[in-house]
């Protein structure tokens, strides 16, 4: 079982990483939160939770400890497999994931794509007592500037939304904040947008 993964980060995408190890290149499978952190690095050290199916191996990485955590907890869920996981920590930072579990906020869980009004109930009636985060601060890495509302469309339609609703909201957000916002910006104000 792969538990770390230390490399050079080869290729990036807003739901995954090819780190290169060893002169062999692993695909890993990440959330938004991990993506932020990685954006604009040459190397990548990831926290790594090993998948294995009868038809197939998946790696899962994570940045920090807590989204590792959060992650094993969510799939301890009957209903929440890896990939749902991975989606719901792309919507939702672990910090305010163990606050929403504890407010019993099903509203805010419910408003991630995938994520319906009996899988939040679940996910709070089960993880009310064990989703205790360490809260460690991280800084905002800086993001490189592309076809900034492109990749950001990208992101959301990966997340589960229609590419017309991620053009709307990503609208809004653009003139809130102005033509030149960053990326991880962008995308955290349209998620806002799409979740109020």
């Amino acid at each position: 079982m792969i538990g770390y993964l230390e490399g050079t980060l080869r290729q990036l995408q807003t739901d995954r990483a090819l780190v290169v190890a060893g002169g062999v290149g692993y695909l890993v499978f990440i959330p938004l939160s991990t993506y932020y952190k990685l954006e604009g690095s040459s190397s990548a050290s990831l926290q790594i939770f090993t998948h294995v199916r009868e038809d197939a191996l998946a790696l899962y990485g994570f940045a920090t400890v807590d989204e590792k955590f959060a992650f094993e907890k969510l799939i301890s869920i009957s209903g929440i497999g890896p990939r749902l996981a991975q989606v719901i920590l792309s919507g939702i930072e672990p910090a305010e994931l163990a606050e929403a579990i504890i407010r019993g906020d099903t509203r805010r869980l419910s408003s991630i794509p995938g994520v319906g009004k009996k899988t939040s109930e679940r996910i709070c009636l089960e993880l009310r007592d064990k989703l205790v985060l360490s809260e460690r601060p991280v800084e905002t890495p800086v993001i490189r500037k592309s076809t900034i509302h492109d990749d950001v469309q990208s992101a959301l339609v990966n997340l589960g939304y229609k590419p017309a609703t991620a053009d709307t909201v990503i609208t809004a957000a653009r003139k809130e904040l102005g033509e030149d916002a960053e990326f991880s910006v962008l995308l955290r104000a349209a998620l806002r947008h799409l979740t109020k």
